[in-house]
């Protein structure tokens, strides 16, 4: 019985020696719960061994060197800067001289004097429409005005040398002022049949062509006419904002499709809170030189809405946080050597975040030098190796 007890023993360590040979795989293929086992337990011994292996060549080292091998960490230097936090919003861009001009009398379009796309200035004319004999009739209230104008002019003579009557004089006075006045009328009416441009733009669109039947109304739109140089942009800005958003604060523009930034300042914030949506209006002027912003077109909008010009910023991938909720950093607070520093946790009391950094507003000061590269591995009071070159703050 002993004999295959020791026979069984000597199986299993020979099975044991063959499987340091084997790799983790094969082990894994075959299956064998005590060969899977003895590797696991193999390979933990050896992991203890390296351990205790290394820590003897770091203690080596440090004694041959004078120093530890620690660990290397990169800074950034704490300063004081001009921190700007943006609102971002979305809006469309807008025009207020974007409108159509419709015909103010009755009858056919006679002429058109433009075509699409083409540039006009104000008052310049456009179109004409008949006038159903108007212009003849506005010719012959002229000549009655005229000879009422003489004969007003010769009673008022007459009357002035005290000769005929009083009532002669106001008769021909009269009669020359109702004239003017008809002719005036006239005047007025027949300039109803040019139409001219209200201001200087582009005629976007020519809706109706020569020859057709126009009227006043609704559907009788003759053309379109547009001004690419006024252009605006409304957003509408949450009410929690309103402290921060004035008349002359700075804001940028991006328009996606264009895949260009306007930098602009706000030009007018509404003063009306509307109840539906708990915001208020406010317009920011467009400078659109190249004429490639058109109306409707979708932007981005960032509007400053704060400014610290002595702030502290770090970049927030460097911010931890607590069990309790609080907001930590690790400072380097260097030693005798320029190059060894022990690390010193700090609780922080974070502000505004703007892109990939974060204002601090207590906790840490100017001069701090901030761990950045290894922040993630240090614990407190450990000392650390800072390597030569200290990184920016805004990276």
């Amino acid at each position: 019985m002993k004999k295959i007890i020791y026979f069984g023993t000597a199986l299993l360590l020979f099975s044991c020696g063959n499987t340091s040979q084997q790799s983790i795989d094969d082990l894994i293929e075959q299956g064998n719960l005590e060969a899977l086992r003895a590797r696991k337990t193999e390979l933990s011994d050896s992991q203890k061994t390296l351990q205790v292996d290394l820590r003897k060549l770091d203690s080596a080292i440090a004694s041959k060197t004078g120093k530890a091998n620690l660990d290397l960490v990169t800074t950034i230097t704490a300063k004081e800067e001009v921190f700007n936090h943006y609102l971002e919003l979305q809006g469309n861009v807008k025009t207020k001289q974007n409108v159509l001009i419709y015909p103010e009398m009755p009858g056919t379009l006679q002429r058109v004097y433009v075509t699409e796309g083409q540039r006009v200035k104000k008052g310049q004319l456009l179109a004409s429409i008949d006038d159903g004999g108007m212009s003849s009739q506005l010719a012959q209230l002229k000549t009655q005005a005229e000879l009422a104008k003489t004969t007003y002019e010769r009673q008022k003579r007459l009357w002035e040398q005290k000769i005929g009557s009083e009532i002669q004089f106001l008769q021909a006075k009269t009669n020359y002022e109702a004239t003017q006045n008809s002719v005036n009328q006239a005047q007025s009416q027949l300039g109803k049949s040019s139409i001219r441009a209200p201001f200087s733009g582009i005629i976007d669109n020519v809706i109706k062509d020569q020859g057709t039947v126009v009227a006043p109304g609704q559907g009788s739109e003759v053309f379109r006419i547009v001004n690419l140089n006024d252009m605006y942009i409304e957003v509408d800005v949450p009410e929690n904002y309103l402290p921060g958003i004035a008349v002359g604060k700075e804001a940028k523009v991006y328009f996606p499709v264009l895949g260009d930034t306007i930098n602009t300042k706000v030009r007018q914030t509404g003063n009306f809170i509307n109840p539906n949506n708990r915001a208020f209006n406010v317009e920011i002027p467009v400078p659109n030189k190249e004429g490639t912003i058109k109306p409707n077109l979708t932007a981005k909008v960032n509007i400053n809405d704060y400014t610290n010009d002595k702030a502290i910023v770090v970049p927030q991938s460097i911010i931890s946080e607590n069990a309790e909720g609080e907001q930590y950093i690790y400072i380097a607070e260097r030693t005798g050597s320029d190059k060894e520093a022990t690390i010193s946790k700090r609780i922080v009391t974070t502000g505004k975040t703007q892109g990939t950094v974060v204002e601090i507003l207590a906790g840490i000061s100017e001069g701090d030098f901030v761990i950045m590269e290894g922040a993630r591995s240090v614990k407190d009071g450990q000392k650390v190796e800072i390597k030569d070159q200290t990184v920016d703050s805004n990276q």
